[in-house]
């Protein structure tokens, strides 16, 4: 059942507080003061209930399925890099998406500064909610949940720009007119970033319910916290912490099917840890559905047909792997709602996991209320059996992995394996089971020293493309405080 943590009374009130909360927005640099524009509040005179606080923290969550944080701009730079997706649609319709694809990057791609100053203005609503709520007199308990909701927030907004462009400005109050040394900020070393978002993540764990009534699902729990503490000490190859904080995601189950648990009547469900709650305003289609949905949609029928699987990804799966199905969806097939893809639909394939049945899909522009799976406890069995097997525990690791292979429809893994072999398979399983979803293939053959390899054939150039290129916008705001990444 869809929450309503975003709609109603509720929209209405976080529309205002957005309005506010940008005002000191955060990309490189640019020179925002604490002034209101006419008819509307400063952040001082904003916060001053708890009604307040709760449209202030709504506004952060609000913004993870705008455009640059859910669709192109994120989509090119998490998942056209990665040998798992190719650019889709039809030839001579955003070309410069192959861009990403054979890594022809430039520090003028359009896509870079979205991305980039999307996730700002990201950390400065979270900022803006640490900054100003705890002087709001509320009660003490709901409070510090907030601003632990708004730690888990930036935290996953920090996690994402270090890993696309290594160390960034790190920014963790709101940029006023009484902090002029924010707004042209150098970049923060990326071992200073990962610090930052590792103590915003145990800050959290230690304040953040387990769950949370029906009309709150969505919001960042105490085993959210831990699954992305546990993914990001695995970046970090801090194994012993990722296996720590992975035992602590309690209270999930892997789903019985894999196909369903995409559809949105298995969104929020038992093995869900975080999504990106995606809501459709009757009217304007546009407004606030998912365009991660929207843009990988079968061209004409569902979508744009962009950001379609390859046959790399295709071959990747074993014969009678489940999650092959629930993966690529082929022009000419019926689905299992009963909707006819056109045999002549412009793309082989396309993401069966942005697939919205006919059925519910809004009237205009494709809209639906897909959520984006961000955190799965099928990762976290990866992620601990991937810190386990790193550890020496191999036997145990293949334990973790096989609970996921099951639920996919294969055989159990021999529990035998030598560290090596073991570590080649959880990475394939990782690949498999969370293709096309958030965004990590890329960023995982880069940690696992692989991109070199795999990328070989797309243009990838070691040393260089294991970091996306600084927006030359940014540097520029900057005054040359940011300095670029090597080879742009």
């Amino acid at each position: 059942m869809k929450n309503n943590l975003f709609s109603g009374r509720g929209r209405r009130r976080l529309g205002a507080a957005a309005a506010v909360l940008t005002l000191g927005l955060a990309a490189s640099c640019q020179n925002y003061l604490d002034v209101a524009p006419q008819g509307q509040p400063a952040a001082t005179q904003f916060f001053q209930t708890s009604a307040d606080a709760a449209a202030a923290i709504g506004a952060p969550y609000a913004k993870l399925r705008e455009w640059n944080l859910i669709a192109f701009n994120w989509l090119a730079i998490t998942t056209l890099t990665s040998d798992d997706a190719e650019k889709g649609s039809v030839n001579g319709d955003a070309e410069f998406l192959n861009d990403f694809t054979f890594f022809r990057l430039t520090p003028t791609a359009g896509p870079l500064d979205g991305y980039w100053v999307g996730y700002y203005q990201q950390i400065n609503l979270c900022n803006q909610v640490l900054a100003n709520v705890p002087a709001i007199t509320m009660d003490a308990t709901l409070k510090s949940r907030y601003l632990a909701e708004a730690k888990f927030l930036r935290a996953l907004a920090y996690f994402n720009l270090v890993r696309a462009f290594g160390g960034v400005p790190l920014i963790l109050q709101p940029v006023t007119a009484a902090t002029p040394e924010l707004q042209n900020p150098a970049r923060a070393a990326a071992s200073d970033v990962y610090t930052a978002i590792i103590q915003d993540l145990t800050d959290a764990t230690t304040v953040l319910p387990a769950s949370y009534s029906s009309a709150d699902v969505g919001r960042a729990t105490k085993g959210a916290a831990y699954a992305l503490l546990a993914k990001v000490q695995l970046y970090q190859k801090n194994y012993q912490a990722a296996q720590a904080a992975a035992a602590q995601v309690t209270g999930y189950s892997l789903a019985s099917d894999y196909y369903s648990m995409f559809r949105i009547r298995g969104e929020n469900g038992p093995e869900s840890i975080f999504e990106i709650q995606c809501v459709t305003v009757p009217g304007n289609c546009d407004a606030s559905n998912s365009q991660w949905a929207q843009v990988q949609g079968v061209r004409p029928q569902f979508g744009w047909g962009f950001f379609n699987p390859t046959t790399s990804l295709e071959s990747a799966f074993e014969a009678n792997d489940k999650r092959k199905a629930g993966t690529i969806l082929y022009r000419g097939q019926t689905t299992p709602e009963g909707d006819m893809i056109q045999a002549d639909a412009a793309n082989a394939r396309y993401n069966m996991k942005a697939y919205v049945p006919q059925s519910v899909t809004q009237v205009c522009g494709y809209g639906a209320d897909q959520n984006v799976r961000i955190l799965r406890y099928a990762e976290v069995l990866l992620i601990n059996a991937e810190a386990t097997n790193e550890l020496g525990q191999t036997a145990t690791a293949m334990g973790y992995v096989n609970q996921v292979r099951q639920r996919a429809g294969l055989a159990a893994l021999s529990t035998s394996l030598s560290q090596t072999a073991a570590r080649q398979a959880i990475w394939q399983e990782r690949r498999v089971e969370l293709a096309l979803e958030y965004g990590d293939r890329f960023f995982d053959l880069v940690r696992q020293g692989r991109a070199a390899t795999v990328l070989a054939s797309k243009g990838f150039t070691a040393g260089k493309n294991e970091l996306m290129p600084i927006p030359l916008t940014e540097i520029t705001l900057s005054g040359g405080k940011l300095v670029q990444n090597p080879g742009y």
